[in-house]
């Protein structure tokens, strides 16, 4: 017997402190249930498979939870702490704090469940492309670091062996470790005194450490975005110049490269119009990948893994692309400095499924489910209108909150194959309708009049704002789905109640003055 699905947990961050909500689906005008007390913080996150969180005190505390339970599992006091992440099942914890000397290690990995420091080291210095110090694969069986030349190799089941390997890669920037599963990593090196760019990928094995597997030369690069797809056989390069030298664009040039370890692909992706690259996401299978590029309006396709266009989702004010964890559903959109316009595409069905905006939205992503698309309008980037916004798989708003200030709202992670595929509750629902339709019918021809006859009509050409396509017109069906709790969908709405008044008025008005213009003749 299959296990019961993982219910949605949203995390929720104000000035005041996080909680962690029950996800959807709410029952409309209802608030979401909070699961966890407001808890002070200064940043939170979970762990890549979610079964723990993190909330860190600036200078102060890092407390690890177990999200199952929502319970404190170890607290770690560490004054000067700077930052702090968890790996990806949750088992150890790494941190950064201020360090006065060389002499003193400042970034240690934790052992969470028995607070042991397993492995230390002084680093000078930290930044978002450098953070986390230590790398882990999704199992965490393999983990490593990025020190001045070279690529070290730790043995996560035991930390006291110290470095086990190393690959030398002389002027080496950045790294990234591939994590599903950990089987290569890849190095980027600057372009320096007239030498070009480059991103070797090497074999995370011991054995096989010395011999590059793939490699791509470039000009005109200062930084570079490395994304792995799952199953590691593949690797996203996005180029970036501060500088763009032909002059078309004010905040630089960007270049996407493709790597594949068995070397069947080297080159840039080709793409068909000139113009900055936007976004780029791998599918969930790591079989196809969905590109956002082009001066606006700007175009967006998905290749498959030989580098070949499968589909063209057209052209539009988009920026962003995401691809929801089931690999069905795909969301272009335009946040930032553009208006919010979002295309909801069904990929399966290589169709456009429905249109909607989210203005001022800084965040976005998929619930684990697939089902449903959450954006958020967040603090420091943008001070007013906070808020949080959730649609359904087909576009349609189903719960708006505003915030005085918001910092954070994430969805927490699970397994997408811990839940069934999304075309099993569609069915469910239609099934329900149409019974529902059947006893409303059947219900309306047993009682005679004009009121039940004109009812339907009236809702079907007017629908309640904000409502999700398979409960249109069903005040009964969702009266199921929420518990009763749903507004009743026959009343007239409040803009149809002022325009009835209205020519109520102009109607006396008129019968006044044609019963007056005699009066006044005589």
């Amino acid at each position: 017997m299959a296990s019961p699905a993982p219910a949605l947990e949203i995390l929720v961050r104000e000035p005041d402190g996080f909680t962690v909500w029950s996800g959807p689906p709410y029952p409309p005008g209802s608030s979401p249930p909070q699961k966890l007390p407001k808890t002070p913080c200064s940043a939170t996150s979970f762990s890549a498979d979610g079964t723990r969180l993190l909330a860190t005190v600036a200078s102060a505390s890092a407390t690890v939870y177990d999200c199952r339970a929502l319970a404190v599992v170890r607290v770690f006091e560490l004054p000067g702490l700077l930052a702090a992440a968890l790996s990806p099942t949750g088992t150890y914890l790494q941190t950064f704090q201020k360090s006065s000397s060389t002499q003193e290690k400042n970034v240690t990995v934790w052992h969470v469940d028995t607070a042991t420091a397993l492995y230390q080291h002084f680093q000078k210095s930290m930044s978002k492309a450098t953070w986390p110090m230590v790398q882990f694969s999704a199992d965490e069986s393999v983990a490593c670091r990025m020190m001045p030349n070279e690529i070290q190799f730790l043995d996560p089941k035991d930390f006291t062996k110290g470095i086990v390997s190393k690959i030398r890669m002389p002027g080496i920037a950045a790294m990234q470790l591939a994590t599903a599963p950990g089987s290569h990593v890849a190095g980027f090196v600057p372009e320096a005194k007239g030498v070009p760019a480059s991103v070797q990928i090497f074999s995370s094995s011991k054995d096989a450490q010395n011999q590059v597997v793939a490699r791509r030369s470039f000009f005109r690069c200062s930084t570079v975005q490395l994304l792995w797809n799952k199953g590691s056989t593949g690797l996203l390069v996005l180029a970036q110049a501060d500088v763009d030298k032909t002059n078309q664009s004010y905040y630089g040039e960007t270049k996407l490269h493709y790597l594949t370890t068995d070397r069947a692909f080297e080159g840039m992706v080709p793409l068909k119009k000139d113009g900055p690259v936007h976004d780029v996401q791998w599918s969930s299978s790591g079989s196809e990948f969905a590109v956002v590029y082009g001066f606006m309006p700007a175009k967006a396709t998905i290749f498959n893994k030989k580098c070949n266009p499968l589909l063209e989702l057209g052209e539009g004010p988009y920026n962003t692309i995401r691809w929801n964890p089931k690999g069905r559903f795909i969301v272009l959109a335009g946040f930032g400095n553009l208006p919010g316009d979002m295309a909801f595409w069904d990929y399966s069905e290589k169709k456009l499924v429905a249109k909607t905006k989210a203005e001022w939205s800084v965040s976005s992503e998929w619930s684990p489910d697939g089902r449903y698309f959450m954006t958020a309008t967040t603090a420091p980037r943008l001070q007013i209108d906070n808020g949080i916004k959730i649609f359904d798989h087909n576009g349609s708003l189903q719960f708006k909150k505003m915030f005085e200030k918001l910092y954070q709202a994430d969805w927490k992670p699970e397994a997408p194959e811990r839940f069934g595929d999304i075309a099993d509750l569609t069915t469910s629902l239609s099934s329900l309708k149409i019974e529902e339709t059947k006893k409303q019918v059947s219900a309306q021809g047993s009682k005679p009049g004009q009121t039940s006859s004109k009812a339907p009509a009236q809702t079907a050409q007017k629908p309640s704002a904000y409502r999700p396509p398979h409960s249109k017109g069903s005040a009964e069906l969702q009266d199921k789905l929420f518990g009763g709790l749903a507004p009743t969908g026959g009343e007239m709405s409040k803009n149809a109640l002022r325009n009835k008044k209205r020519r109520e008025k102009q109607k006396e008005k008129k019968a006044g003055e044609a019963s007056g213009s005699p009066a006044d003749e005589s």
